[in-house]
């Protein structure tokens, strides 16, 4: 049972009791990523991360590390586009230990200049790192271009530039305006009672200011675009893609069937015919993003250059294949119990409810128990799926990014 309830801070918490499981995890979820940013400060939500396990006024980033081993927990944290999560697996006879140390990043980090020009010097290595990835690259250049002019385009991570300018003024007024009370919710899953969490989060948590929540940027007009880096590497990296739907849209079930039977899995069409058909490829699949406000539906291949046409054309045909043909009753049917299949072996995991619960919350303020959910795949139609390969597949339509140590025309290679 999903349970809901606010703290005296006014923070909002959700819970679910898993009561078969000997471990507890806790998540806090900020409403910040890099569409909060701008030019001058992407990256800065991400960097935030990072500081917080830097040291606070009773912990050394050490003593953090050590603490958490000491009780045989995992401490981590993860920014995207539009939130940023702390969160604690212990133990459930470690919870308040785990809890503590939590919150102590959240409300005591120091932010020593010190430790923010040695933190740059680790991001920059996380830039070479993701520079060093081409498939990485490949998709946010998609991003980019499919979501030209608004924030949703900008990296999570940032540039060298906007990093090299952070400073501890920077980054308390970014935390000041963005760590507010409408933009924070804590997330629970595991061996733990109501009262009991309830207790331990109000001894340990203060007040935060509360701010009002902006409403998104109107979005802009999508225009197909195309986009190369040249690189130095083996493979060519393609990624084409088409604006998608929002999280709360009742389409999002139709559109992840739908990427399930094009390039989802072993039995997909794409794998089948650009791996196992042509030997092609290593790794080809489709993919659905979605945001609060958009999303993205793509399909992915990494091939030799002197593939990258043939791989093209056969990705296109298949997507024009879905428009003119659709897809079957079998297809239909695999697809829904792959879905299911997935989404309950995430449940299997206690940080992934903790994830599944805190995100919805945070986002959509709003969370669908697991019947519910396994009742949405349960009633797509394929009256629903004509409808969504309507809105995808149009490859006229479609962005293009490429990472390659060769030019490449795919202006010529996507014409149809």
């Amino acid at each position: 049972m999903i349970i809901k309830r606010n703290l005296s801070s006014g923070i909002e918490l959700i819970m679910e009791k898993v009561p078969y499981v000997r471990s507890v995890s806790i998540g806090i979820w900020v409403q910040a990523g890099s569409v909060n940013e701008d030019d001058k400060n992407n990256g800065i939500s991400h960097f935030i991360e990072h500081m917080l396990f830097k040291g606070t006024e009773k912990r050394t980033a050490k003593d953090i590390a050590g603490d958490i081993d000491k009780i045989g927990g995992q401490i981590n944290a993860f920014t995207g586009k539009e939130s940023t999560c702390y969160y604690v697996k212990v133990l459930d006879t470690h919870i308040e230990d785990g809890v503590e140390i939590l919150m102590d990043m959240l409300m005591n980090s120091k932010f020593d200049e010190n430790e923010i020009l040695k933190e740059k010097a680790v991001v920059h290595e996380e830039i070479n790192m993701y520079e060093d990835s081409p498939e990485d690259t490949v998709h946010d250049l998609l991003s980019e271009i499919v979501f030209d002019g608004y924030p949703l385009s900008r990296p999570i991570i940032g540039n060298r530039e906007t990093i090299k300018s952070f400073d501890r003024d920077m980054i308390m007024s970014y935390m000041n305006e963005n760590y507010s009370l409408d933009n924070i919710i804590i997330s629970a899953a595991g061996n733990i009672e109501e009262a009991q969490l309830v207790n331990i989060l109000e001894k340990n948590i203060l007040p935060f200011i509360k701010k009002e929540r902006t409403n998104p940027d109107k979005l802009p007009v999508y225009q197909p675009k195309i986009k190369v880096k040249r690189k130095d590497i083996e493979q060519a990296h393609l990624c084409m893609g088409i604006k998608g739907i929002p999280l709360d849209d009742k389409r999002y079930y139709p559109l992840s069937i739908l990427s399930n039977i094009l390039g989802g899995s072993m039995s997909s069409r794409l794998f089948q015919k650009i791996r196992e058909e042509k030997g092609l490829a290593y790794s080809v699949y489709s993919y659905t993003t979605s945001y609060v406000t958009d999303g993205i539906f793509a399909v992915y291949a990494g091939v030799s250059p002197r593939q990258l046409p043939e791989a093209s054309r056969l990705m296109i045909e298949e997507i024009n294949l879905l428009r003119e043909k659709g897809v079957t009753a079998e297809e239909l049917t695999t697809a829904k119990e792959q879905l299911k299949g997935n989404y309950i072996l995430n449940l299997e995991s206690i940080s992934g409810r903790m994830a599944s619960i805190g995100k919805s919350q945070l986002l959509l303020n709003k969370v669908y128990t697991p019947d519910q959910i396994i009742g949405f795949i349960n009633n797509v139609t394929m009256e629903d799926m004509n409808e969504i390969i309507k809105l995808v597949t149009d490859i006229n339509a479609y962005s293009a990014a490429v990472v390659s140590r060769e030019e490449v025309d795919m202006r010529k290679l996507m014409k149809v």
